[in-house]
Parts: structure tokens; C-alpha cells; sequence
């Protein structure tokens, strides 16, 4: 077990195989420019287009349309349609440094997200988000482990080396995860950043989400990645986030002390910010979760007044407007929604959708209930956390590349995730955000939060 974690370790930053097919040409620096600003420009008008239509038409927020952006400008539309221009844009040898940008974006957006996190309200609600919490890890795991079974004997769907435990695991994380990301951006443009409900949901969901990347981590380990990759993950990430709560507060309380001195946020201070930002996502993304967890927990420990408001002015309209998108588009690049073409197959999709469900919206609801939320903010609850996003497209991904997965199960869970994603905007507004609004709820929360 020792050398395993030790091989691990070092194997973090050695190549791990090779991205994508090798080209017959290669590719000059030049070459990755030129795709990639032509790349970020496809991407950003898309998005802002298909937010805008969605907004418009389908009262969905801007974050759902950029989702449904990305997946647009891949294999399931774009290619379908218009395939040699598809791959003229979206060369697979220039997709590497899309990733990179897309982590740089999601993990600082994520960052910011950190820093909005009202702890008070989370004291106050600590019973209803472990309550939460604890339904939407226990009831996904309990469902999976009904209809896995079933999935299992059906040819494509897992890898036949694969044995019955680790596909429920696997299973379970998958109906357990809520789109943090997504999530995060609904609270915000939902006006529920500084909510106790918002508060809880990101609380739950970043724990649900924590806890789904452990038990990837220990189906990797056991599929063959070695014991190692369990370790590393579970207790490196662990550490990390009591020496990120334990210390960090201690090590900005300076300079937030000189930001107020000083009126604004220097350029130095926000570059001493942003190196702290990337170590912490580098150290989660190394020990096998990822790096938007390095982010947030280092977001939440960041002092808050002057430092909190300039970091965000700074930062915000860079990482949502430019970056983020690319995070929508390169998922995107990977999903094919034409892979469920058959009816067995189309009614097995909405057998893993209703369980979804069932089983992660509902059970939650349900806890909040017992916890002794009143039944609209259970039902709101409920709505948010069954939102899965791009979070789900990110494991299903690893699930594929690793051989844990089938594309069709890939593609059955892709419909899921974009389903749940759609529904839980509208879901929330119709069971909680319309009668908020109209009461002046919300309003009233935006007057703390400016106060604040």
C-alpha cells in the first residue's frame, strides 16, 4: 500500500499517455494560436447567443445555455451537420490548451463562488445541510445499488472486466453529484448568493459533490489504478482543507488589513491572491479531485469587506465572460447525444433519469423536511440539488476514458445530466423564486447583501 501511494506521488506530474490521436502533421506553436483565438471567438458568441434564446424562450439562465452551448459546437450538432468545419475549429491536437483554459475558468469562478459563502448562515443551518447532505449521498448510493444489477448484464453499457460493486459505486457517484459549478452560478443569478438557502444548497452540494470524487477515486483504484489513488485522493484532500481552514484566515488577515489602508486591492496583493488560488487547485487537481475544490475551500477562507468586493471586481467579468465558457465548450467536444438510438435503449435512459430523480431531488426535499424547513424551501431545495451540469459530464468522462463505462451508458448519463440541469431553473422558480419574488423576499435579501 505504502509503495502504491509512494508510485502515485510520484507519477502527479509525469505524462499520463497521450491526449488524443496522434496528428500525421504537427502542430507548430503558431498553429495552436491561430485555433485557439478563433476557437475562444466561436465559443463566446455561441454562448452569449444560445444564453440569450434560452433566457428568452425557455427561462433558463445564462449558465444552462452556455451548457447547451457547448454541447452544440461538438460532435452531437456541429459535427453532425457541418463535420469537416467542426474539426477545422475544434482540432483534437489544439484541444489540450482548451482544457487548460476551461479548468483556469471553472476553478476560478469557483474561487469567487468561495468567497460569497456566508458562514453565518451555514451555523444557522448546520442541521438542515448535513441533514441534506446525508440523503443526497445515502439515497443515490441505495438506488444504484437497486438498478445496477440490471445495467450490468446489458452488453455496452459497463466494461465487462468491471465487477458489480464498483459499477454501483460508480453508479451511485453519478446520481449523487450535484453540478456545483452550475449550481453556483443558478444561486447567483437567482439572487440567492446570500441566502441561508443558498448557503445550504452550496454547503450540501460541495460535500455530495467532495464525497462522489472519493468514491470515483476508490473505484479507480480498485478498477486498477492502485490503492495509491484512493489514499492520495481521500487523505491528501482531507489535509489540504484543514490546513486551508486552519491557517488561511491567519495568512490574509494582513493583507486585508493593508487592502482597507489602502482603499483598493493592489496588483500585488491580487497576484500574491491568485498564486495562493492556483497552488490550492494544483494540490486538489494533483491528489485526484479537482481543482474547483482547491478553489472554493481557499474562496471561503478569504476575509471578506474591501478584499472579498475588489477580488471579485477584478476577477469576475474575466473568469465568467471569457473563461467559463471554454470549461461548457470542451465538455461539450466530448458528448454525443445520437449514441441512444433505440427504443430498449431510449426507455432504459428514462428508467436512469426517473431514478435520478427520484433519488437525489427527492430525497433531499424530504430531508429538509425532517430537518424542519417549511415545505416551499424544501421543494427549492430539492429543485437545486437534482441539477447535475457539467460536473456529471466531467466523471462520466473519466468513467469512458478510463473503460469503467460504455459510450452508450456515457451518452444515457449525458441526456441525464442536461435533463436534470434544465429542469431544476424553472422547477425552482415555479415551487419557491416566483411567489419570493413576488413577496419581495429576494429583494430584500439583495438590500442585506449590498448593506453587507
Amino acid at each position: 500500500m505504502i509503495e502504491s501511494l509512494w508510485s502515485t506521488v510520484r507519477s502527479v506530474l509525469s505524462p499520463h499517455g497521450p491526449a488524443m490521436d496522434a496528428a500525421a502533421n504537427s502542430y507548430v506553436p503558431g498553429d495552436f494560436s491561430i485555433h485557439f483565438f478563433l476557437q475562444l471567438a466561436v465559443i463566446l458568441v455561441a454562448c452569449r447567443v444560445v444564453g440569450w434564446l434560452g433566457r428568452k424562450l425557455l427561462a433558463q439562465p445564462q449558465v444552462v445555455g452556455e451548457m447547451i452551448a457547448g454541447v452544440f459546437l461538438g460532435p452531437s450538432l456541429l459535427g453532425l451537420l457541418l463535420p469537416d468545419l467542426q474539426g477545422a475549429i475544434f482540432a483534437k491536437e489544439t484541444r489540450n490548451i482548451l482544457y487548460a483554459g476551461s479548468q483556469l475558468g471553472v476553478g476560478l469562478y469557483m474561487f469567487l463562488v468561495g468567497t460569497t459563502l456566508r458562514t453565518d448562515h451555514f451555523r444557522s443551518k448546520a442541521k438542515s445541510a448535513a441533514a441534506v447532505s446525508l440523503a443526497g449521498i445515502s439515497a443515490p448510493f441505495a438506488f444504484a445499488i437497486l438498478i445496477t444489477p440490471f445495467l450490468v448484464r446489458i452488453p455496452g453499457l459497463f466494461s465487462p472486466q468491471i465487477s458489480v460493486a464498483n459499477a454501483t459505486l460508480f453508479m451511485g457517484a453519478c446520481i449523487a453529484l450535484t453540478a456545483f459549478p452550475m449550481l453556483a452560478r443558478i444561486i447567483n443569478e437567482r439572487g440567492l448568493a446570500n441566502s441561508s438557502l443558498g448557503t445550504l444548497s452550496l454547503t450540501a452540494g460541495a460535500f455530495d459533490d467532495a464525497c462522489s470524487w472519493c468514491v470515483l477515486a476508490i473505484v479507480l483504484a480498485t478498477f486498477g489504478g492502485g490503492a495509491g489513488v484512493a489514499i492520495l485522493a481521500i487523505g491528501g484532500g482531507l489535509i489540504w482543507a484543514g490546513l486551508v481552514i486552519t491557517f488561511g484566515p491567519r495568512v490574509f488577515a494582513p493583507l486585508a488589513r493593508r487592502v482597507e489602508e489602502q482603499g483598493e486591492m493592489s496588483y500585488a496583493i491580487l497576484a500574491i491572491t491568485l498564486a495562493a488560488f492556483s497552488l490550492s487547485a494544483f494540490l486538489m487537481d494533483a491528489v485526484g479531485i479537482h481543482a474547483i475544490f482547491g478553489g472554493f475551500v481557499l474562496g471561503a477562507v478569504m476575509p471578506r469587506g474591501r478584499f472579498a468586493e475588489d477580488l471579485k471586481r477584478k476577477v469576475e467579468p474575466l473568469a465568467v465572460v471569457l473563461l467559463l465558457p471554454m470549461f461548457f465548450t470542451y465538455s461539450g467536444l466530448n458528448t454525443r447525444i445520437d449514441m441512444v438510438n433505440s427504443v430498449s435503449l431510449l426507455l432504459i435512459a428514462l428508467g436512469i433519469l426517473v431514478v435520478s430523480i427520484l433519488a437525489k431531488g427527492g430525497a433531499c426535499y424530504l430531508a429538509a423536511r425532517l430537518a424542519g424547513e417549511d415545505n416551499r424551501t424544501a421543494l427549492g431545495i430539492g429543485a437545486l440539488m437534482n441539477s447535475r451540469g457539467l460536473m456529471e459530464l466531467i466523471i462520466i468522462n473519466i468513467g469512458l476514458q478510463k473503460g469503467i463505462i460504455g459510450p452508450t451508458l456515457f451518452s444515457m448519463l449525458v441526456l441525464m445530466a442536461i435533463v436534470t440541469t434544465m429542469m431544476a431553473g424553472p422547477l425552482f422558480e415555479m415551487v419557491y423564486g416566483r411567489r419570493a419574488r413576488q413577496s419581495g423576499e429576494l429583494d430584500a435579501l439583495h438590500r442585506v447583501a449590498n448593506a453587507a
